[in-house]
């Protein structure tokens, strides 16, 4: 019997995840990250379990040192930045991740801040509670032209609902589609041709913000930047100082550098910023298929086999 710790917050004991390790005979243990640890219990996270189920929760070399029957470490979710993966692979600890469980919730948010931007909706339903009732005219999405940064499944899928209002899609990517409803550019024409840009790439470790001063410069005064990617894709002191001075029009962030949103960040107090609270890939159904994919891992690595979506090797 293997002892399986469980953090994502979401996954509770006797869901469909924790049934599905049981019937297989393995121990759960639920300790949900909702925020920092302590340092000690930090530390000692890893210690004596043989699988853990991640959503966010950091995980560093000098954990996983202590980490002796650690075999496998499965994110309920896509990215891993979160996780030293060199330093798992060199422990012999498999790094797996759950691609394509939340790609359709993640377009559908993606869109939801398109439309929530262009309406200005939250600024609208703030000042009709106020005791106002505006009357300012928004924009429609039909004719302008969406750029979509990255093709994997998100970019796909938002690719697709571009499409199907009548957007100009184009894409950047370094796996272009020749069938799909879309242009393919590179990245300095997207920057400066786009409406709307929405990020749906992975961070490059070590290579800094994918989106810096001089990148947002490059965008059209009137454009939008979406981001329900990666808050490291972008620099939030440039991108709040170019909100503030019109080099940008808006944005609308679902991901963001440190989580929570400091009280010190300089996108607080800005109008023209719209922040959700890592949200896009969190609907009931990505969940539950996120977290059985974690779990599939799981058991595959501790039944000796290969998991289907590994990943540092």
């Amino acid at each position: 019997m293997a002892r399986v710790l469980i953090t994502t917050d979401y996954l509770k004991p006797d869901d469909d995840v924790d049934r599905l390790l049981r019937r297989h005979g393995h121990h759960t243990v639920h300790l949900p990250h909702t925020g920092p640890r302590p340092a000690q219990e930090q530390a000692l996270l890893l210690q004596d379990v043989d699988a853990a189920i991640l959503a966010s929760e950091p995980i560093t070399s000098e954990m996983l040192e202590r980490a002796d029957r650690l075999k496998v470490l499965a994110r309920s979710g896509v990215g891993y930045d979160s996780i030293d993966v060199s330093a798992a692979s060199a422990r012999g600890v498999q790094v797996c991740n759950a691609p394509g469980t939340n790609h359709h919730s993640v377009a559908e948010l993606t869109l939801g801040l398109m439309l929530a931007s262009v309406r200005q909706i939250p600024q609208v339903s703030a000042a009709v509670r106020g005791g106002s009732w505006p009357r300012d005219a928004g924009q429609e999405l039909r004719g302008r032209r969406l750029g979509v940064i990255g093709y994997g499944p998100s970019g796909r899928a938002v690719t697709q609902l571009g499409a199907a209002l009548g957007m100009h899609v184009q894409v950047t990517t370094a796996h272009p589609d020749p069938s799909a409803a879309a242009a393919f550019v590179g990245l300095e024409e997207n920057l400066r041709t786009a409406d709307v840009l929405t990020l749906h790439t992975q961070a490059q470790i070590g290579a800094g913000p994918l989106l810096d001063a001089g990148r947002l410069a490059l965008m059209q005064p009137t454009a939008m930047l979406i981001n329900t990617a990666r808050g490291s894709l972008v620099d939030e002191q440039a991108l709040a100082a170019a909100l503030r001075s019109g080099v940008l029009s808006s944005a609308a962030l679902d991901v963001l550098e440190a989580e929570p949103l400091p009280q010190d960040s300089p996108l607080r107090g800005l109008d023209n910023v719209i922040i959700t609270s890592h949200l896009a890939g969190q609907t009931a159904e990505a969940r539950r298929r996120a977290g059985l994919s974690a779990a599939q891992a799981v058991l595959d690595v501790l039944d000796g086999q290969e998991p289907e979506h590994p990943v540092g090797r």
